[in-house]
């Protein structure tokens, strides 16, 4: 009888044993299914103004990317969002180009609730011995910044102040403040300048270079819009909107 039950036990911690490993399997494999994105950044030759116009010469061979992925809640309208970047042995460059259907910009201080606007972010850890620590520029359709140096997500940051946040040059397309909501499609776009010395003041930078690796993801939201939405270029798995999940962003190269 005492074997009996002993034998019962084996068969019922066995099947709990075999019932967990199942259950964990789909997570692992969704995680597996969805690769990380990689970017190649070629290098500037010559000046670029800053002056958020897409086609500009400078651009026109460099590859772009397309945000693609989103979190939460698919959005009604999708904003379609393009990003290109090169670099100097001085700067980083970003262009943002959005196809956009519902655009409201209000926010005007630095470090203000940006996001809740018409709004492009690049999150980027330019250290590649710490991917999980990053900046996180985000602008608005108006050109207004927020700019953070974040060593732990919601616990650890820096906020950069106005004299370094003005070091980045910022070019946009559309007026500072637009209210009322544009409800009809309206393309616009950002466009930046990052030195690296300003980096180079909080973090260590892994120097662009070819075969350099810096980390990042790329991001186009409006939390308080018509049409709110999350939307990213590096896939996030996550069950809300949280752009602050660094194992999640993307590999860029530098050529």
């Amino acid at each position: 009888m005492k074997l009996v039950h002993s034998y019962g036990i084996l068969l019922i911690s066995y099947f709990f044993c075999i019932t967990s490993v199942l259950a964990r399997q789909p997570i692992e494999a969704a995680t597996a299914e969805r690769p990380k994105e990689t970017y190649q950044i070629q290098r500037l030759t010559g000046d670029l103004p800053i002056n958020a116009e897409w086609n500009k010469s400078q651009w026109q061979k460099v590859p772009s990317i397309k945000l693609s992925n989103y979190m939460g809640k698919a959005p009604g309208f999708w904003p379609e969002t393009e990003v290109k970047m090169m670099y100097d042995d001085a700067n980083v460059y970003v262009i943002f180009h959005v196809k956009d259907h519902y655009v409201r910009s209000t926010v005007r201080e630095y470090n203000g609730s940006v996001s809740q606007d018409a709004c492009v972010e690049f999150f980027f850890a330019p250290d590649s011995a710490s991917p999980e620590k990053y900046f996180n520029l985000e602008i608005n359709a108006g050109g207004t910044p927020l700019l953070y140096y974040v060593t732990e997500p919601w616990t650890a940051f820096t906020k950069l102040d106005s004299t370094d946040i003005k070091r980045v040059e910022i070019a946009h397309s559309l007026p500072s403040v637009i209210d009322p909501e544009i409800t009809e499609p309206t393309d616009w776009t950002i466009e930046y300048r990052i030195p690296l010395a300003v980096l180079g003041a909080f973090s260590n930078v892994t120097k662009p270079e070819p075969g350099a690796i810096w980390h990042a993801n790329f991001y186009k939201t409006a939390s308080k819009s018509i049409n709110p939405h999350w939307i990213t270029w590096s896939p996030v798995d996550y069950p809300k909107p949280n752009f602050h999940l660094p194992q999640f962003f993307g590999t860029l190269i530098f050529q």
